[in-house]
């Protein structure tokens, strides 16, 4: 996905010292000279952690003298200094980002320092430290068993440390602790890009889902304890036109706006960086900025910018790339989600209005009685997930309709004993009819139609139940279903005044109705009616 990553993290080093040290040190920085672009922010960062450890304080001095001009990825060297292997632990627990520890191994006892070595590699689980153990007395701690013991990675006699040694010594060593941090750094982005995928694909709209996005990508780049990305947003290429649909940072305010609508809020080179990733149909990435371009291969595609407070690593992009991928992958998965239930609801209305058609009735009361069930449902503090399920299968309450015959279904006055015998096994063929099936739209349909015709006081049919035997589905579908029929015109009766429907839905709260949801429900009349309003019935003339 990206095409312009710049080709590596650079370094340089200086320092004072004879011909043969510059020479050494001039090849280190040709094989990683530092970004030009970069320098100024990578020379503000700080100073790697150097931890002497010696109960000389000549040594001390001598080492820091030594040392003290070295500069090592841009970055200076801050020394900390420990008399014994006591204060040495001390200091170590207390800093957990140093990078070397240059270790006498005689002090207070004649094992001070290996002391020191299993408390940082043991007890504080720190294997990222270089350690270096330095030693006037190699006798003590024979070097073979040492290394073989013990997990330190230089072993050193303080004769044999001269200034081209020890610059060289500090240099391979910072070298590694960085490479392991970054390592380290790179798998935890790794389980952040997985586990931000993960919830990623539980999100409906465009807009949470590039929230999502956004947040999750500042997480992924917040290395050492200072996020990468200061500012981002996301948009959506819509017939031509770019929509902001997220926003972070300085670019809060964009979120929710059309793209031409806020030039005062873009600079120029931004709206460039993006042109060229949109006529490239690519992202491209920057030192301080990065353009992901999310092609999905329809009409609408995704743009995230990013930019950080200083300079990117390649590392940082190869995450980020990483991430767009499945940022992409996400978007497809959640447009092929959305396109399967928009597909399963439209295939439910036209079951439920096939079914009142037949009985010469609106289709429309199918839509308004998923619409109170789904308000229902979240008024009583339902999921969001399970009020959607509610909202889907409530139009199927009736689906056992298509057992009954015509002539009963559609008989314009009242029923006979046997005909409203027949009439009620409708629950039941509904049930049959939905059972047996895995999806939960289908599950909660046939729940419906079995148990729509329950009553509170357990007069209903066909079974009787009362109270809470009667599924909430079941209780709520109820009450939705009987406000709509009693307020719409059917083949054997006119529609009632909305007064008289509220009183009886006062009447038989404890009844017929679950006297809770008769509560919500008159506490909340308006946005039902509005519903009602909505849907109203087409008039045919």
């Amino acid at each position: 996905m990206l095409n312009s990553l710049h080709s590596g993290r650079d370094t340089r080093v200086h320092t004072k010292r004879d011909d043969d040290e510059l020479l050494f040190a001039d090849e280190m920085a040709e094989e990683a000279s530092l970004r030009p672009d970069a320098v100024e922010a990578i020379e503000a960062s700080e100073p790697w952690k150097i931890l002497i450890v010696d109960d000389e304080q000549e040594v001390h001095e001598v080492t820091k003298l030594a040392l003290d001009d070295i500069r090592f990825d841009g970055r200076g060297l801050d020394f900390l200094s420990a008399f014994s292997g006591a204060e040495a632990c001390t200091l170590a627990a207390e800093h957990d980002d140093i990078a070397l520890i240059l270790l006498d191994v005689v002090m207070e006892t004649e094992h001070a320092g290996l002391d020191v070595v299993r408390y940082v590699r043991e007890q504080l689980g720190n294997r990222f430290t270089r350690i270096i153990l330095r030693t006037g007395q190699p006798g003590q701690a024979p070097e073979k068993d040492v290394i073989v013991e013990y997990d330190i990675n230089d072993y050193k006699a303080k004769t044999e440390l001269t200034q081209q040694r020890m610059f060289t010594m500090v240099y391979t060593s910072l070298s590694s602790y960085r490479d392991l941090i970054a390592l380290e750094a790179n798998r935890d982005g790794l389980k952040a890009i997985v586990d931000a995928s993960a919830t990623m694909f539980d999100l409906h709209s465009s807009k949470h889902f590039m929230q999502r996005v956004l947040r999750q990508l500042s997480d992924l780049l917040y290395l050492g304890g200072d996020s990468r990305v200061a500012s981002a947003f996301a948009a959506v290429l819509r017939d031509g036109e770019l929509h902001v649909t997220a926003g972070h940072g300085r670019y809060a305010a964009l979120s929710g706006r059309l793209w031409d609508a806020i030039p005062t809020l873009v600079t120029p080179a931004v709206r460039d960086r993006i042109v060229r990733a949109g006529h490239a149909r690519q992202s491209i990435a920057g030192a301080d900025h990065y353009v992901g371009y999310l092609d999905n291969g329809k009409r609408m595609d995704c743009v995230i910018y990013a930019e950080g407070e200083g300079p990117f690593t390649v590392p940082d992009w190869q995450l980020v790339e990483l991430f767009c991928r499945n940022v992409t992958i996400a978007r497809e998965n959640i447009e092929l989600k959305r396109e399967s239930e928009e597909t399963q609801r439209e295939i439910v209305y036209l079951l439920g209005e096939a079914i009142e058609k037949r009985s010469n009735e609106t289709g429309n009361h199918v839509r308004r009685v998923g619409e109170y069930c789904r308000l229902l449902g979240q008024l009583y503090g339902l999921h969001a997930d399970e009020t959607e399920i509610l909202f889907m299968a409530a139009p199927l309450h009736d689906a056992g309709k298509i057992a009954i015959p015509d002539a009963i279904l559609n008989k314009p006055g009242r029923h006979t004993a046997e005909e409203a015998k027949i009439m009620r096994t409708h629950a039941q063929h509904g049930a049959d009819l939905l059972s047996g099936y895995e999806r939960p739209v289908l599950q909660a349909a046939a729940i419906i139609a079995a148990q729509h015709h329950e009553k509170w006081d357990g007069t209903g049919y066909p079974k009787a139940l009362r109270e809470t035997e009667i599924h909430l589905y079941g209780r709520i579908a109820a009450l939705a279903d009987v406000f709509d029929a009693l307020g719409s015109d059917r083949c054997y009766k006119r529609a009632w005044d909305l007064s008289n429907i509220l009183d009886l839905m006062q009447a038989e709260r404890g009844k017929h109705f679950d006297p809770y949801l008769v509560d919500l429900f008159l506490d909340n009349l308006d946005r039902f009616l509005d519903i009602r309003n909505r849907y109203s019935d087409r008039i045919e003339t």
